[in-house]
């Protein structure tokens, strides 16, 4: 036809050139295609071009020659046009997409399992050096030095980190405001990393396993009131020692080149190349999930959608405040849209927040530096009569936890308490202020259980239900570069910095 002639030419340079992109011919000539199960068509029959040109029974045949399955649905009334496309178009995104995922997943998968365990052989049971990045005092830049990493004792496993997101608790630490902050220390504890070797006793994981490390571990015993609870995920197996900065045995793995020990932190450490953990702390997770993402489900992710999900346990038609927008605070705000809350507020001093905070489904944001008023009388009162169903405090700041709090609905509304506050801070309120009905809560890891739950929210992200990636806004190469990570959450444009070891 004219238009058909006219287009080839135009973008092909010929009509014949339209060969090379024929689906028909490209069925014949290279089908059958194995990152798809099935190739979803949907056809028009009141298509002008249906008879003569489009000629999807000849798709079919080819099809149906190399073994290719084609799922062709044929729609009575639609014509060529884009109002057919756009009717459709959304279930080809996700069938697609879905089998685009199956299929780098499967990909990933086969090349982790290629990757013998013999490479470990020659290191398991012996120290390893690697380098490493060590926060030798507070308010100092890391120093990237070679550092031994001792062979992990019973019950512990040794990984070698692929992966470390950045998140804002190491910083907390690194700048002096954690009262369990010890130096020198290794920081880092968002992280995707593959088994090593195991300690006596290990049973769960396995070298070549790939592991996220949690600081809130899961020893799954019987006699453990707090794992046996559904109303908790907070195992106190190695709570005091990990709090000393040394591994449950009260020692330490790490040592510099003088020998000088190291102190570990949040039992993780993962600013190293080489980390050493206790198994209650190692989430094994499905090898075809990329760890450079799967990473970030060590903390800040999982605990913002825990926070939703079984802290709170928001319901549809909720409305929420938000009280800090960088990661986590947009991670409450992606699982209050995804709970199905109506009116969702962020709240920042940084406007340059919103426009992500809107993406993920935020219906107001605030700038409470501009406001004349405290921001939680212009959410009670202004943007809401009687306050918010639910409000997280994503920030560590006291006076914001109580802003929170005081723009909860009289009567019934929750606020919970996410940040960290800096070591000695205490939290305010007038009494009235629950004795009118509201509750304060506060959660850690988002009350997820993490060998439970964390393979759970990594599949989900592989599947597309839960996606991630616009939390990675920078990636570095080399753990040699987790300084320039810092620089870059320092920047203010920055949710998740990865560094790739």
């Amino acid at each position: 036809c004219p238009w058909g002639t006219k287009a080839f030419t135009s973008y092909l340079g010929s009509v014949d050139a339209g060969s090379d992109h024929d689906a028909t011919l490209l069925l014949k000539s290279k089908g059958p295609f194995a990152e798809y199960d099935d190739i979803l068509i949907d056809q028009g029959l009141a298509d002008n071009f249906l008879e003569g040109q489009l000629l999807p029974e000849k798709l079919e045949a080819a099809a149906a020659e190399v073994g290719q399955k084609v799922t062709i649905r044929r729609h009575e009334n639609y014509d060529h046009s884009y109002y057919f496309i756009s009717t459709f178009i959304e279930d080809h995104v996700a069938f697609h997409a879905k089998r685009l995922r199956t299929a780098q997943g499967n990909k990933r998968k086969a090349e982790a399992e290629a990757i013998s365990t013999d490479a470990f052989a020659d290191t398991a049971g012996m120290p390893i050096q690697c380098k490493a990045m060590v926060a030798r005092a507070p308010k100092q830049p890391l120093t990237c030095e070679t550092i031994t990493v001792d062979p992990p004792k019973a019950g512990e496993v040794r990984v070698k980190v692929i992966a470390n997101a950045l998140c804002h608790t190491d910083i907390y630490t690194l700048d002096g405001y954690d009262p369990e902050g010890l130096f020198p220390c290794i920081l880092g504890h968002e992280a995707g990393c593959i088994v090593e070797s195991c300690g006596e006793g290990v049973t769960s994981v396995a070298p070549g396993d790939h592991v996220i490390p949690c600081y809130t571990p899961q020893c799954c015993e019987a006699s453990c009131i707090f794992c046996q609870s559904p109303k908790t995920n907070l195992c106190p197996a190695i709570r005091s020692t990990q709090g000393q900065g040394v591994m449950p045995d009260g020692t330490k793995r790490f040592h510099d080149k003088d020998g000088n020990d190291i102190y570990h932190f949040m039992g993780c450490s993962t600013m190293s190349e080489y980390t050493v953990l206790a198994e209650i702390s190692c989430a094994k997770i499905d090898k075809a999930a990329p760890l450079e993402k799967a990473c970030l489900f060590g903390c800040g992710v999982s605990t913002g959608l825990g926070a939703v999900f079984n802290t709170c346990k928001i319901e549809a038609d909720a409305s929420v405040a938000v009280f800090g927008l960088g990661a986590v605070g947009l991670a409450v705000i992606q699982g209050a849209k995804m709970a199905g809350a109506s009116k969702i507020i962020g709240v920042d001093i940084n406007p340059a927040k919103f426009e992500m905070a809107i993406k993920l489904g935020a219906t107001d944001c605030v700038d409470s530096s501009k406001l004349d008023k405290p921001v939680q009388q212009h959410i009670a009162g202004v943007l809401t009569k009687w306050g918010v169903d639910y409000s997280f405090d994503c920030t560590g700041l006291t006076e914001v936890m109580r802003a929170a709090l005081e723009c909860a609905h009289r009567g019934w509304g929750t606020s919970c308490i996410i940040g960290v506050a800096a070591s000695g801070h205490e939290i305010s309120t007038r009494p009235f202020q629950l004795v009118t009905g509201r509750t304060w809560k506060g959660t850690a890891f988002g009350g997820y259980k993490s060998r439970t739950d964390v393979p759970k929210l990594v599949q989900r992200m592989m599947s597309g239900d839960l996606p991630i990636d616009h939390f990675i806004t920078h990636v570095f190469d080399g753990v040699e570069k987790t300084n320039d990570a810092i620089d870059a959450l320092h920047s203010g444009k920055c949710l998740r910095a990865v560094t790739k070891y």
